[in-house]
């Protein structure tokens, strides 16, 4: 993300016009490596971008940004393990950062007091960004009321090739959600895991960002995703609601984490101390329809609150432990990846 100001701007045509001295092109675009820092973000650029303009304007550092699936970056910072490139991972679900700890760095961020117990990381190792219960959503033109209530609809044949569910290879959010219903859903994992996969029929979106837009188009009728993102296309005035599944949801946050071995190490801190502030922990709760990780920020839209929620019991550990044995279970059992 390369953004020029006007005194720059202009020096920058004075050299391509031929008028006043020669600049070199590294004194026109970059800043000291002092004041730089390198993201890489599975967030949307909705969410990132205030944050990232405020923390620019704050604090003088200059960032870039590389935006892509939550998998698609952590694999890649692990490819570049002897030669970081970037210094923060910023988003993806705890369990998906936990299953790379290895590439990266403990870092207890400043006025971690005020982030709620429950989600600190006891080892230090991501700080938490903010709290994403998992929902099911419906198209309200093409789905009645009550019709579905939970995950024991998706695995219904009814519905075999309208559910909307994004690759969890590569998006964090599906992840979760798929080791929510496993947790939630009674019986063998295996087999729930297998119903689920078939029940697609082929159908498996390339992203979360899809999810949303295939159940308001029609082409889905229910759809799996988190609460930030049906309660903002709600209020957007799409054709969907959002249902809390009966038999259990989840509440795992999405979290930064230091890269270990990061160019801009102080920088990186600097930033991951900026995203739990009291400032952007209310930015979110009060633009983004997410939920604050801190106990002092109340948020001005209506949410259900956590207490009455139905939740599983959601275990980050064994996510983590057990995720690629599950993304290989998936990917035999869904067989050949579809598209819309």
């Amino acid at each position: 993300m390369k953004r020029m100001c006007l005194p720059v701007l202009l020096a920058a045509l004075l050299v391509l016009t031929g008028c006043g001295p020669e600049v070199p092109e590294t004194a026109v675009y970059a800043p000291p490596d002092s004041e730089r820092l390198v993201v890489y973000t599975s967030h949307k650029e909705e969410v990132y971008w205030p944050i990232v303009k405020e923390f620019e304007q704050r604090t003088g550092i200059w960032v870039d940004v590389v935006a892509g699936g939550t998998n698609e970056l952590l694999e890649r910072i692990q490819a570049e393990t002897d030669s970081p490139a970037a210094d923060v991972m910023f988003g993806g679900g705890v369990e998906s950062l936990e299953s790379y700890r290895d590439y990266f760095a403990p870092y207890v961020c400043a006025q971690t007091e005020e982030i709620q117990e429950r989600f600190r990381d006891p080892d230090g190792l991501w700080t938490p960004f903010s709290a994403l219960p998992v929902v099911l959503i419906y198209n309200t033109k093409l789905v009645r009321s009550g019709q579905v209530t939970g995950w024991g609809d998706l695995l219904a044949p009814r519905l075999r090739g309208r559910i909307a569910f994004a690759d969890p290879g590569v998006s964090g959010s599906s992840f979760t959600a798929l080791v929510t219903m496993l947790q939630a859903v009674e019986g063998d994992g295996q087999e729930t895991l297998r119903l689920f996969a078939e029940n697609l029929d082929g159908r498996q979106l390339e992203g979360s960002g899809e999810v949303v837009r295939s159940v308001a188009e029609g082409t889905g009728l229910v759809g799996v995703t988190l609460e930030e993102t049906a309660l903002k296309r709600i209020a957007a005035g799409d054709n969907i609601a959002l249902v809390y599944p009966a038999e259990g949801s989840s509440c795992v946050p999405d979290a930064s984490a230091l890269i270990r071995g990061a160019a801009h190490e102080e920088n990186a801190r600097a930033f991951l101390d900026f995203t739990v502030s009291r400032e952007v922990q209310q930015l979110l709760a009060d633009q983004f329809c997410r939920r604050s990780v801190r106990g002092d920020v109340e948020s001005e839209v209506q949410m259900t609150p956590v207490e009455e929620i139905p939740m599983a019991d959601y275990d980050v550990a064994w996510a983590s432990e057990h995720r690629d044995a599950l993304l290989m279970s998936w990917a035999f059992y869904l067989g050949e990846e579809g598209e819309l």
